[in-house]
């Protein structure tokens, strides 16, 4: 399931508040974001997600089945380059350290959102593997995995300049100041983390791999703040770069919405319908597949065809086995 655009009335508040209101269920009703450890094939299913499109937006042509089968039988079928298979274990390495430690963040840490330590580690953890047979062809010995650069960068495409490498542990530790006191942000929580997420970009602190480990860390703060990851998809690339020049010109709101949408289709599409039993009511939205979309239980919903029941808010529900038996009949009716 594609979370689509919201047509109509529904405006960008509506849909921060259905993820809000998302996030609550899935801590009143299931106890929160299950660990890695409780709900391994969870967390499995996003993790080949999220290190096939995060990976691809950067140019990685591992198509999924091959991600899927280098992560979970190390075997690298296709006819790709070396370093093709290695960015994306090394990405999949990241993405698991950010999965454990944002639910269980371990001895090590301070207790605060993010430190400067874990940001690094991140992209040590990235880019390492890779790094072994294809560095950058600029890099100096001081310029390795979880090292900040010690060169200048372009201008970006849109004219956006980063600043100078010397500034750049300073502006680092400006950067994870602002992040740990996230929770207290006035504007929505969607708009805030897209404020980071942009604003790490334009600092673009590593020589490489910043579009990788910004959208890491990202994850590890939504994470952290009870929220499901965001998979920013291949297909999405075009609209994700220009929400990001948006925010960069001071609208952030685009790129809220644009991150909102994405941490609900994880919610909707992944977490729900796996912690929720196969009797267990919960919104159409995590019911819906290729086969069957919201519209289409929705109207079978409205019709009496499909078993569910409106909630305080009006919201349609079922349940697993309810759309399975409509399902069914379904079938019998078109043969």
């Amino acid at each position: 399931m594609v979370t689509r655009p919201f047509r109509g009335r529904r405006t960008r508040q509506a849909i921060y508040d259905q993820l809000a209101e998302g996030v609550e269920e899935l801590g009143t009703r299931f106890g929160g974001l299950p660990s890695p450890i409780e709900a391994e094939d969870i967390w499995g299913d996003i993790w080949y997600q999220e290190a096939h499109n995060s990976t691809a937006i950067e140019g990685n042509t591992l198509v999924l089945r091959e991600v899927e089968l280098l992560l979970s039988e190390g075997r690298a079928v296709g006819n790709k380059q070396l370093a093709e298979y290695l960015e994306v274990r090394g990405y999949a390495d990241a993405a698991q350290w950010v999965y454990q430690h944002g639910l269980e963040p371990g001895e090590w840490t301070t207790g605060e959102l993010i430190t400067l330590t874990e940001l690094r580690h991140v992209h040590r953890l990235a880019m390492a593997k890779v790094w072994e047979v294809a560095p950058h062809p600029d890099a100096t010995e001081q310029e390795g995995p979880g090292s900040f650069r010690r060169h200048g960068i372009r201008p970006f495409g849109a004219g956006m300049q980063p600043p100078d490498w010397t500034e750049v542990p300073a502006r680092m530790n400006d950067w994870v100041k602002r992040v740990c006191v996230l929770p207290r942000a006035d504007e929505p929580l969607p708009e805030a983390v897209a404020e980071l997420h942009a604003e790490f970009e334009r600092i673009h602190p590593f020589l490489d791999g910043n579009g990788r480990v910004g959208r890491l860390l990202t994850n590890l703060l939504l994470i952290r703040l009870g929220y499901p990851p965001a998979i920013i998809r291949k297909g999405e690339r075009a609209r994700y770069l220009q929400n990001l020049r948006r925010a960069d010109v001071g609208d952030p709101g685009p790129l809220g919405e644009f991150l909102a949408r994405a941490v609900t289709d994880t919610l909707m599409r992944f977490v729900v319908p796996a912690v929720a039993g196969p009797a267990r009511l919960v919104p159409l939205a995590a019911l819906a597949d290729h086969q069957l979309s919201v519209r289409a239980l929705r109207t079978a919903a409205e019709r009496g065809r499909l078993r569910a029941q409106r909630d305080e808010r009006g919201q349609w529900r079922s349940s697993r086995l309810w759309v399975a038996e409509y399902r069914a009949s379904r079938y019998q009716r078109v043969r």
